[in-house]
């Protein structure tokens, strides 16, 4: 009897703990925040007639954009092509024409304005792919935490590795907390989403990304299926592309790796329309999408005509837009402050 009322009261502790857990200290009260707890109240709420079970709580995120900072404004992955490419010294002399070419369409979007070529980023993944090759996992992972670690060009208090958006973090940690399995969806590389995301406690097998072939170091020229790999090998990147995960690509993705239709979905841009459409496809269960329209100058970088174009666009849809002017208390934390930009002389 006694130990029922012990039980009794340690579960009484957790929930009321659970219960007074401050949530969205990053927010100001807005519609998009609304709609959010309202949709998990109800669908965790075994008692309503859309209770979804947790196995089949399933989330997708964008990632540039949507929960870290498109910083130049351009990807993360752009600017470390365009470092790797241009800066480099144990690179830049070697780089083939071609992914010279597409790090010098980088910096003079960055620099001057200058229109990045059209269908830019499947010449981007296919760059990306031959500036890389050859790396072992360990070796990409620490040069993108490296380039991670350098400070943002246009803020300060700020390296890239920490540009989360703090008020998204809020909502991993809702989502967590109700029994939602969250999973990265991004148009960038695989690799790189992992590196980043690792220090905000998402588990590499929940990232899914633009990716490109890894072969055995001594593998050669003989193809997977006829070659075993050694106890001693290792695992390199090629320059082989084998998909860059954008649009329909996210969908036919979600479906390959993790074999449910998502219940909630969070994105920024018309590469993450097909994803929010796939979810709310969703026949068994009640969904909700999210976009988030970057209209904030001010602490942010953002293209205001742009902005004011997609919301209108979300909105017909069906989407739910998060507003990061409105809805944001702060976007990176407080004492990160946005300024000039400042290049070297070329």
């Amino acid at each position: 009897m006694m130990l029922v009322l012990l039980c009794a009261v340690v579960q009484g502790v957790v929930l009321t703990s659970c219960r007074s857990k401050v949530y969205f200290s990053s927010w100001n009260q807005c519609e998009a925040l609304t709609t959010l707890k309202a949709y998990v109240e109800d669908v965790t709420n075994p008692k309503s007639r859309n209770f979804i079970k947790e196995e089949d709580r399933i989330a997708t995120f964008d990632m540039d954009g949507t929960f870290i900072g498109e910083l130049y404004p351009s990807y993360f992955e752009y600017n470390m092509l365009e470092y790797r490419v241009l800066d480099d010294p144990a690179y830049r002399d070697v780089a083939p024409d071609d992914v010279r070419q597409a790090a010098q369409n980088i910096r003079d979007f960055v620099r001057n304005g200058t229109a990045l070529p059209d269908h830019f980023d499947m010449i981007h993944a296919h760059a990306a792919a031959k500036a890389y090759a050859g790396m072992t996992i360990a070796e990409f992972d620490a040069y993108v935490k490296a380039y991670a670690a350098k400070s943002v060009n246009g803020f300060t208090g700020m390296t890239y590795g920490q540009s989360f958006y703090k008020p998204m973090l809020d909502v991993f940690n809702y989502l967590k907390d109700n029994g939602f399995t969250y999973y990265v969806l991004s148009g960038s590389d695989r690799f790189i989403c992992r590196s980043l995301v690792e220090s905000i406690g998402i588990e590499p097998n929940r990232v899914i990304g633009m990716d490109v072939c890894f072969m055995a170091n001594e593998q050669g020229e003989e193809v997977g299926v006829d070659y075993t790999m050694g106890k001693g090998e290792h695992l390199v990147r090629t320059d082989s592309l084998i998909i860059k995960n954008l649009k329909t690509n996210k969908v036919l993705q979600i479906n390959q790796e993790i074999g449910k239709v998502p219940v909630l979905s969070f994105g920024n841009s018309s590469g993450d329309c097909a994803m929010h459409n796939y979810c709310l496809s969703n026949q068994k269960y009640r969904t909700a999408t999210f976009m988030l329209v970057a209209d904030d100058d001010a602490r942010d970088h953002a293209d205001l005509a742009e902005g004011a174009r997609r919301e209108a666009k979300w909105r017909e849809a069906g989407y739910t837009v998060i507003s990061m002017k409105n809805d944001f208390k702060t976007i990176y934390g407080y004492g990160v402050e946005k300024t000039d930009f400042v290049f070297p002389a070329e």
